[in-house]
């Protein structure tokens, strides 16, 4: 039989047990929480960091506007850089009219489809050699003589217009009276000024009267200086082609070049100055609007586009993440050849889509080079003001075509060219 003293002692022991269990206990859920926090907080901080610029070039340029929904950003980008071109020259700032250039491409472009028996794109959509064809052949207005919005509308809205517009053109073709009216275009160009505005023939701005082609001649642009360039290898560099897209109903030529040569014609434009006019394709997984940054991940996204909930749910954080990239801070990105460049294009999987301009170069916090883009979706409610950051594998990838002045290439790739 135990002692009192004893059992005193093994109670004192079993006592201070508990005491100790309890604090290790107590430091275990607290180191833990801590550490949770912790790295709740680097994710938080790394999260938060997202793509930082560092400003390499920049050149001024005239503000973001809006296409809204109409299909004219060929319009916007090419006024776009001849709006930053003339500040280049040191001129005044101007707001030239996109709808004075589309309206005339509409008009001249429906008597093309006619003639064509309808053999031929018809709709909104152009390219920048559209934007010299109007100035060539009819000059130009600024935006608060033509604004094109005659419907009501705080912004461009062409859904119902396009439609019309086909639709009366495809009438004139079935050819109901057994030969085409003597006033089908003008009945057409009806259709415009109703939803264009009547066509300015002469004006008065800023206390003097112009004429279209008097307005344009007064900017002192000429249209001989720029060109167009492109880089596919299923025609021969450093020689001229038409380029092989819907919208290119003017069947306009284009000058090719190897993809490091075109990249050339890129930075040394910035570096010198210029602004470029850049055709590209924004449907690529890697092109984020909402988070203003354009790449070509390493690895490529997984489509989940129209998934259903379901089967979102079954997947796991490392797949989530991989579908939806999270844009949180720069990745590798893949390397760029001529032979991916072709491939994209032959399959269709870079297309004529979107038409911008370029305004300067950048680098991210892990010195990877981004071209600085203009948008033309506004800029309101938007994370760099209507601008965004192509990376230069995006560019070297998805680059169409460029319209930028002779001046702005390199004077070797000018003279391979013959310009």
């Amino acid at each position: 039989m135990k002692s009192q003293k004893t059992n005193n002692l093994i109670f004192k022991i079993n006592f201070n047990m508990k005491k100790i269990s309890t604090f290790i206990m107590m430091a275990l859920i607290f180191a833990f929480i801590f550490n949770i926090s912790v790295q709740a907080q680097d994710e938080k901080d790394e999260k938060a960091e997202g793509y930082v610029f560092t400003t390499i070039k920049e050149i001024p340029s005239t503000p973001v506007k809006n296409q809204y929904r109409s299909g004219t950003c060929w319009s916007f980008s090419g006024l776009a850089l001849f709006e930053s071109d003339l500040l280049r020259e040191g001129k005044d700032t101007v707001d030239l009219s996109e709808m004075f250039v589309v309206r005339n491409c509409y008009s001249d472009k429906a008597k093309k489809y006619v003639r064509f028996h309808g053999n031929l794109n018809f709709s909104g959509g152009g390219g920048f050699s559209d934007v010299i064809y109007v100035f060539d052949n009819y000059g130009i207005v600024p935006e608060d003589v033509y604004e094109g919005k005659e419907i009501g509308e705080e912004n461009h809205v062409h859904g119902e217009m396009d439609e019309v517009l086909k639709d009366y053109t495809d009438a004139v073709i079935k050819n109901k009276n057994r030969k085409v009216s003597p006033v089908w275009h003008k009945g057409f160009n009806g259709i415009l000024d109703a939803y264009l505005g009547d066509y300015p023939e002469t004006f008065v701005y800023e206390g003097m009267e112009y004429t279209p082609k008097s307005y344009s001649e007064s900017l002192g642009i000429d249209t001989d200086d720029y060109v167009e360039l492109t880089s596919y290898s299923h025609h021969p560099f450093y020689e001229s082609y038409i380029m092989e897209v819907p919208d290119n109903w003017m069947y306009s030529e284009t000058y090719n070049l190897p993809i490091d040569e075109l990249i050339e014609v890129f930075k040394n434009a910035i570096e010198e100055g210029y602004p470029i006019a850049w055709g590209t394709d924004v449907s690529e997984k890697g092109f984020s609007w909402k988070n203003g940054v354009a790449i070509v991940p390493e690895e490529n996204l997984t489509d989940l586009e129209g998934t259903e909930k379901e089967k979102w749910e079954k997947l796991t954080a490392k797949e989530k993440k991989k579908a939806l990239y999270a844009f949180d801070k720069p990745i590798k990105e893949k390397e760029i050849t001529q032979e991916l460049r072709q491939q994209a294009f032959d399959n269709y999987q870079t297309t004529d889509d979107h038409g911008m301009l370029i305004t300067g170069m950048a680098k991210d916090q892990e010195g990877t080079l981004y071209y600085i883009v203009k948008n033309s979706w506004g800029a309101d409610n938007h994370i760099y003001d209507g601008y965004f950051y192509a990376s230069e594998p995006f560019v070297k990838y998805k680059t169409m075509n460029m319209m930028v002045n002779k001046n702005a290439i390199p004077k070797k790739i000018r003279k391979k060219l013959g310009l």
